[in-house]
C-alpha cells in the first residue's frame, strides 16, 4: 500500500469543502498527493487502532458533520468506496497465467528455475513408481478388453501428477481423489494384489465387490473411497479439512478433480466453504483438456482454472502436470502454506489424457490421433524424468529393462491371482452400514434370496450364497 494508502479507496473527480487534513508527517499534505489540479484523490477510511503498523503512514479524516456515505461504505470484508464513474470488470484478458515449470521437453532444468532439490532415493523410487503405474494400466486395460473386468480406466499422460504429489505429501494428509490417482495409493504402499482384487472385485477386495473397478479406498492410507458423481468430494474434503483445523492437525487435505469437474456445483462450493472457513485443504485440479468428449474450449470462456481461485479468495498456481519436479516442487510449497497459514489452496496442473476417458470411450470420434501421438511421445512425463534422472546418473537402460520386466510379471501375477479369487459373499451386500440392520434392510435381504432361488440361472454361480 502506498502511503496514503489510496489503493482501495480513491474517488475521481469530487471534492469535499469541509474536508480537513490529518497528516503524519509534517502537516503539508505534499507527500499524499491529496489536491490535484481537475480532481481530489480522497482516501475514504480512517485510521484505526488495529491497524498493523505501517499500513497507514498518512490519513486524511473528516469533521464530524461530513457525510461518509458519499465516500464508502462499511461492508463486511471491507470497506468499498464509490466511484461516480461506470466501470465494469474485464471479463478476461489476452494475458494468461504462466505455468510454472523445471524441465524442458528433454529433461533438462530450465536456466533460473527454482524448485526443491530431489535427492537420488526419492527421484528413484518415483521413476520407478511412474513406471510401474503405467504397466499395471496397460495391463489391467487390457484385461478389461479380454472381459475379464467390467471396467477400467488409465492415468496414462498423468503420471507426474500421481506420484510427485504423493511423494510431496505426508502419509497423515488426507485424500480426496477422483477415479484418476491411483498412483498415489501405489506410493503409499497399496499392493499390485490389493489394486486386482478391487478391480476383479474379490472377497479380499477393500470395498468387498460394492464399488465399481477402479473406486478404490484405503482405511489405512488415509485416501477415501472413490466415488463415481463427479465434484462431489471437493465439498466433502473442506469439511474434513475444517475438521482437521478444530482439532489442531499438522495435516491438510488434498482434493483431486478434472477439469470437467470444475463446471459442477460441488467445485464452487467446496472453494468457497474451505475458503470462508479458512479450511486447510488443497483443491488440485487435472486440467487435461478433455471432460470425456468435451473440451475445454467450451468449458471455460475464462483462462482456465487457475484464476476460478481469486474470485473465491483462495491462492493459486498453475503447474506443468508433465513436469514432475514441478508438480513436486509446487505441491510442497503448496501444503508448506496450507498448513502453516490454515488457509486453503487451488493447484490447476496443465496435463493430457493420453488414453480413452475409460474403456466406454473411443477418443478418436473427438481429438485427431496426431494429437494424441504428439502428447503420447513429445511430452511424456516418464521420458522427460527419466532423461534428468539419467543425466544424474541415477539410472541406466539396464535398469530400465529389469524394472519394466519384472512390473510387469508382478500385475500379471496379481490378476492371476484376484480372478481366480472367490467373490464375496451375498450378505456382505448388507454389512458394513449399521450396528444392527433396520427391519425394512432384513427384509430386503430375504426378498433377494427367494428371488435368488426361484431364478437361480439368472444369477451369477460363484457368488456365496
Amino acid at each position: 500500500m502506498s502511503n496514503c494508502g489510496t489503493r482501495n479507496s480513491i474517488i475521481h473527480g469530487w471534492t469535499s469543502p469541509r474536508l480537513t487534513r490529518s497528516l503524519a508527517g509534517d502537516g503539508s499534505g505534499k507527500a499524499c498527493g491529496i489536491f490535484r489540479e481537475k480532481s481530489a484523490v480522497i482516501p475514504a477510511f480512517r485510521r484505526s487502532e488495529s491497524a498493523r503498523a505501517g499500513d497507514l503512514v498518512e490519513a486524511v479524516t473528516y469533521s464530524d458533520d461530513d457525510d461518509d456515505e458519499n465516500q464508502g461504505l462499511e461492508f463486511p470484508g471491507g470497506r468499498v468506496t464509490f466511484t461516480p464513474q461506470m466501470k465494469f470488470i474485464a471479463e478476461s484478458t489476452d494475458n494468461r497465467v504462466p505455468c510454472y515449470r523445471v524441465l524442458d521437453n528433454n529433461g533438462c532444468p530450465i536456466p533460473g528455475s527454482t524448485f526443491d532439490q530431489v535427492d537420488k532415493e526419492t527421484a528413484v523410487k518415483m521413476y520407478r513408481k511412474m513406471v510401474t503405474l503405467q504397466i499395471m494400466d496397460t495391463i489391467f486395460y487390457e484385461a478389461q478388453r479380454q472381459g475379464r473386468l467390467s471396467f477400467y480406466l488409465t492415468s496414462t499422460g498423468e503420471e507426474a501428477i500421481n506420484i510427485a504429489t504423493a511423494a510431496a505429501l505426508t502419509p497423515d494428509d488426507i485424500l480426496f481423489t477422483q477415479y484418476r490417482e491411483p498412483g498415489i495409493l501405489l506410493w503409499r504402499g497399496f499392493t499390485l494384489e490389493e489394486f486386482a482384487n478391487q478391480c476383479f472385485g474379490t472377497k479380499d477386495g477393500h470395498g468387498k465387490g460394492r464399488q465399481m473397478p477402479i473406486h478404490y479406498g484405503s482405511k489405512e492410507h488415509n485416501f477415501f473411497t472413490v466415488s463415481s458423481p463427479i465434484a462431489t468430494q471437493l465439498p466433502q474434503a473442506a469439511g474434513a479439512a475444517y475438521s482437521l483445523k478444530m482439532a489442531n492437525k499438522e495435516a491438510c487435505v488434498v482434493a483431486f478433480t478434472g477439469d470437467g469437474g470444475t463446471s459442477e456445483g460441488d467445485f464452487h462450493a467446496g472453494l468457497n466453504f474451505a475458503a470462508v472457513m479458512e479450511a486447510p485443504v488443497m483443491f488440485i485440479c487435472r486440467n487435461n483438456g478433455w471432460a470425456i468428449s468435451t473440451p475445454i474450449s467450451d468449458q471455460f470462456r475464462s483462462d482456465g482454472v487457475v484464476v476460478k481461485g481469486q474470485a473465491y479468495g483462495i491462492r493459486s498456481i498453475r503447474v506443468d502436470g508433465n513436469d514432475t519436479l514441478a508438480v513436486y516442487s509446487a505441491v510442497r510449497a503448496a501444503r508448506e502454506m496450507v498448513i502453516t497459514e490454515q488457509k486453503p489452496m487451488l493447484v490447476e496442473f496443465l496435463t493430457y489424457r493420453v488414453g480413452h476417458h475409460s474403456t466406454s470411450d473411443d477418443s478418436t470420434k473427438y481429438r485427431s490421433s496426431n494429437e494424441i501421438e504428439q502428447w503420447k511421445t513429445g511430452r511424456s512425463p516418464i521420458s522427460r524424468f527419466r532423461k534428468w534422472v539419467e543425466r544424474n546418473g541415477w539410472w541406466s537402460d539396464e535398469e530400465e529393462t529389469e524394472l519394466r520386466k519384472d512390473a510387469r510379471k508382478q500385475v500379471l501375477n496379481a490378476i492371476q491371482v484376484a480372478d481366480k479369487t472367490e467373490k464375496p459373499s451375498l450378505e456382505d451386500l448388507f454389512t458394513d452400514v449399521y450396528d444392527s440392520p433396520p427391519s425394512n434392510l432384513v427384509e430386503q435381504e430375504k426378498s433377494l434370496r427367494e428371488t435368488i432361488k426361484r431364478h437361480h440361472q439368472d444369477f451369477p454361480s460363484d457368488v456365496p450364497i
